[in-house]
């Protein structure tokens, strides 16, 4: 089979799906590697070294018109549009998908007969962990978070002990601890911070302490915080009011407030609102790492930079982006876990789905809306064991 890596069409995407290390790794699985001229340029990784690799570098049209697979960072946007409107049937799409937000768009590719693989819903089980994007790309997201923070803030982050005084320490405040906010924590302790961090999941207390981070708690209850793939789920509006009344004084002591809350398929939940914001200390800088979905901060704008009554709120889209070399390092890697899986000794492409990987990632196969969760969102019926035929 032949598996094509195309360029990424998204302006400002830096990723590329596979780097030439992978390349070298999937040849043995019997697949040959196309790769459109100059994809992984932005991340670093020339056209000469993926032909080192055993790729060979062909046009893209050549490449959707050849590939069995086609692979890429962002099936979203201008590059969905123009995958759905010339794969085939027989063809596998992989990449990043936004199903849960944008179900009518799997829908809509569904009809073409090919089937697409949304890697976004690559289960949260121990034997999917090295194929799990949302992962990758949240270690780099919280770590590039406090960076951000740390360029932004008017304070430096570790205690100094100088001729011209002691500098005390910034105090960084951690608003959601996934994988996001736990590298977030890690790294703000790693500069020197005074780290705390808060989750309305009780398991992530253990994991606060075990980066260094001390936990807040706060004197409320509520139920079902936490999802089967680990993450948080959406609470009523009267929880997150007396959240956000609780989190206001914690936040007026802090320097750095880094917000990682996201509910996937949703629109973010406001944990910051203008008069939190009002009550914070001057020079306190925000990094809305959920402005894509919304913001966790009501005064957040997407990619822009806002100064309010003295504290900065940053609202970046990408941020996974901005570290495209090991970013795409990370997302290479976990794809080449995923084919693994997928590719039998032959060289083939075979969806086994009994497997739950296999059962949970491919959101569209054979004419149908695949993925139960999107079915639920479209209102569709369960599938039958007619239409899980393997391929």
């Amino acid at each position: 089979m032949k598996l094509g890596l195309l360029k990424e069409s998204q302006i400002g995407e830096k990723r590329v799906a596979l780097i030439p290390a992978n390349v070298t790794r999937l040849i043995k699985l019997n697949l040959q590697i196309l790769v459109e001229s100059g994809a992984g340029l932005e991340a670093g990784y020339t056209d000469e070294e993926y032909q080192q690799a055993g790729a060979t570098i062909s046009p893209r049209d050549q490449i959707i018109a050849d590939a069995d697979i086609i692979t890429v960072v962002n099936c979203k946007g201008t590059q969905f549009d123009e995958l759905k409107a010339v794969v085939k049937p027989h063809q596998f799409v992989i990449g990043m998908m936004d199903p849960l937000a944008q179900a009518q768009n799997v829908a809509a590719f569904a009809e073409t007969g090919a089937t697409a693989i949304a890697l976004e819903l690559v289960p949260r089980i121990t034997r999917a962990q090295s194929m799990d994007i949302l992962s990758s790309m949240a270690t780099i997201a919280g770590y590039k978070a406090v960076l951000l923070a740390a360029h932004q803030a008017p304070r430096l982050f570790p205690m100094m002990m100088t001729a011209a005084g002691t500098l005390k320490p910034a105090r960084a405040f951690i608003m959601g601890v996934g994988v996001a906010g736990l590298q977030a924590c890690a790294t703000a302790k790693r500069l020197g911070a005074v780290v705390e961090a808060y989750d309305i999941r009780p398991a992530a207390r253990e994991q606060i302490i075990s980066v260094g981070a001390k936990p807040v708690e706060l004197d409320l209850e509520a139920e079902n915080t936490e999802t089967k793939g680990g993450y948080a789920t959406e609470q009523s509006d009267d929880f997150l009011k007396r959240q956000q009344q609780a989190m206001a004084n914690v936040l007026a002591q802090q320097d750095i407030v880094i917000t990682t809350a996201a509910i996937p398929g949703r629109k973010a939940p406001i944990l910051i609102t203008k008069e939190m914001v009002d009550a914070m200390k001057q020079g306190t800088v925000i990094v809305d790492l959920a402005a894509e979905t919304g913001g966790n901060c009501e005064l957040t704008q997407l990619d822009q930079v806002v100064v309010h009554n003295g504290v900065t709120i940053l609202g970046p889209s990408n941020v996974p982006g901005t570290a495209a070399t090991h970013a795409s390092q990370m997302y290479g890697t976990n794809i080449e876990n995923l084919l693994k899986l997928l590719v039998n000794d032959e060289g083939n492409l075979v969806l086994d789905f009994e497997d739950e990987i296999v059962q949970d990632t491919v959101a569209a196969h054979n004419k149908q809306v695949h993925n139960a969760r999107l079915r639920e969102l479209l209102d569709l019926p369960a599938l039958n064991a007619d239409n899980q035929e393997a391929s």
